[in-house]
């Protein structure tokens, strides 16, 4: 089947075509004009070869070394040795889905004509995505300024046929990749390779990555609380929409819509409502639209920095076309420090982290009958079945564990580069923890889904709302009613594949819209 051409418009790619670029892998192309702003800026670095000017990465060092005037025959040999010099990465590949955006981001960044590079180069770099080309990039090795140097050049080495590259999932030397998928390695000019590496594609990708995941689980874990709240009996009356609105908070408000229209025409409810004798529901209960409401407005913050970054111009030095008689002019910036990126990283950090406090404190609710009503344990036979007591236990030590990843990594700089690079954001390592963190936090949400939805049954044959009807039936078609115990990690898997895979948000219909 053909798959769908997207043409990237370079500075101007939208959230929800990245988003598709993560996930579904679609055949991508650029515009012409793309094509004349990449010959343009190519031109200037040309000119100011011939002229003999000396300009910082074109025929210049790198770095400490930029006073070094290299002859201009060297010039293609300083591109490579920058490629090879700089693969310095270590640890495990960066997943397909992230090196492709990568990719991407680079030839988005590449193609708006201030990197001085030739359009043949950012175009193999785009044949190798839509041939599904995939560099081995290991994951640690980039502080997140000066751009993400050693990451970015494990990208490069495939393009120019050296290091090695997954070709259709199956790892092989980068030239034999190439080779397979009937592309043709660049020759860097001058500029070039440095154009390639600077940059802050792989900490962008990373944090983008991060709330991509982020975003499933807001979803699951409303869906999860929801259903908790028939569960242990609570009320619907703190999501009142006149509550939220005299706060103002429109993350609050939005959220408390959705538990609104999620427990709508509960029979739970309904059979409660006119005895109920709690006076107040515990806060991981009523609270919900404050504290998911609060974690909305943080993936939007995130969201708007990172559509930014995804879309900007990174690399060091910038080449400008003059205008109106004025000459050309290539000016060493520092839109490569990652620090927006690194800021964004870090509150998505404790929107995952606090998506996944909150759920855990709701398991720790249903398996304490003082507090829910349910069963001890939430198990017919306590006792002789212990139910899901360790099940809390595993949700309590993911908890803790985001809590140390969630600090935040933009607070610390190292100086490189012998103290020429003398503050940087760390934002690589700020984007790459969210992926753990994402983990944990589903596993935790799974957990409480397996949680409220036994609460439930325990309720038949009241049923809940039409829209957690449909999430419960889901649940139940991938997990049995917990009668007694049984090899319950199986159960979590199951369910943390349904929060990951974001089925279970699919059956709710519009209700996230």
């Amino acid at each position: 089947m053909m798959k769908k051409t997207l043409v990237i418009q370079p500075g101007k790619m939208t959230l929800g075509e990245i988003r598709n670029i993560w996930s579904e892998t679609p055949h991508l192309a650029l515009p012409e004009s793309a094509v004349a702003a990449m010959e343009a800026s190519s031109a200037i670095v040309q000119k100011i070869i011939a002229k003999g000017d000396p300009a910082y990465g074109i025929n210049t060092g790198f770095g400490k070394l930029a006073q070094q005037r290299i002859p201009d025959e060297d010039l293609e040999q300083l591109q490579k040795n920058l490629i090879l010099s700089h693969s310095v990465g270590v640890g495990e590949a960066l997943s397909a889905a992230i090196v492709r955006l990568i990719m991407v981001l680079k030839v988005g960044s590449l193609a708006r004509g201030y990197s001085g590079i030739r359009p043949n180069v950012v175009q193999t770099l785009l044949d190798m995505v839509n041939a599904d080309v995939i560099p081995f990039i290991p994951a640690k090795g980039s502080v997140g300024a000066s751009g993400d140097l050693a990451p970015l050049s494990h990208m490069t080495l495939t393009l120019i046929g050296e290091g090695q590259a997954y070709y259709q999932g199956e790892l092989m030397s980068s030239e034999q990749a190439m080779q397979k998928a009937g592309i043709t390695p660049i020759v860097l000019a001058a500029k070039e390779g440095l154009a390639l590496i600077n940059g802050t594609q792989v900490s962008t990708a990373l944090a983008l990555h991060g709330l991509f995941r982020a975003e499933r689980l807001f979803k699951n874990a409303v869906l999860a609380g929801a259903l908790s709240v028939d569960a242990a009996k609570g009320s619907d009356l703190p999501f009142d929409e006149r509550v939220h609105l005299i706060r103002g908070q429109p993350g609050q408000i939005y959220a408390a819509k959705l538990y609104r229209d999620l427990l709508a025409g509960s029979a739970i409810r309904e059979s409660h409502v006119e005895n109920d004798n709690k006076v107040q529901d515990p806060y991981s209960l009523r609270c919900q639209p404050q504290v998911m409401g609060a974690i909305y407005d943080l993936l939007q913050q995130a969201s708007t920095t990172l559509l930014i970054e995804a879309n900007a111009v990174t690399d060091n030095p910038l080449v400008f076309e003059g205008e109106a008689g004025e000459p050309d002019q290539v000016i060493s910036g520092g839109n490569f420090h990652a620090e927006p990126v690194a800021f964004a990283a870090d509150i998505l950090a404790l929107a995952i982290s606090e998506i996944g406090a909150l759920s855990e404190r709701r398991v720790a609710l249903l398996i304490d009958a003082s507090i829910s009503g349910l069963p001890p344990f939430l198990v017919p036979s306590a006792g002789l079945n212990s139910g899901f007591m360790i099940a809390h236990v595993t949700a309590a030590a993911l908890a803790s564990e985001n809590k140390t990843y969630a600090h935040p990594a933009s607070v610390d700089s190292l100086p490189t580069s012998a103290n020429q690079e003398d503050h940087v954001s760390m934002a690589t390592f700020a984007g790459r923890r969210l992926e753990d963190m994402a983990q944990n936090t589903s596993q935790i949400v799974a957990i409480e889904l397996l949680c409220a939805a036994q609460g439930v049954d325990f309720h038949a044959p009241i049923k809940t709302s039409a829209a957690l009807t449909r999430v419960h039936e889901l649940i139940r078609e991938s997990v049995p009613f917990y009668d007694e115990d049984r090899y319950l990690a199986l159960d979590i898997n199951a369910l943390n594949e349904l929060v990951v895979s974001n089925r279970l948000v699919d059956v709710v219909g519009d209700v996230f819209a």
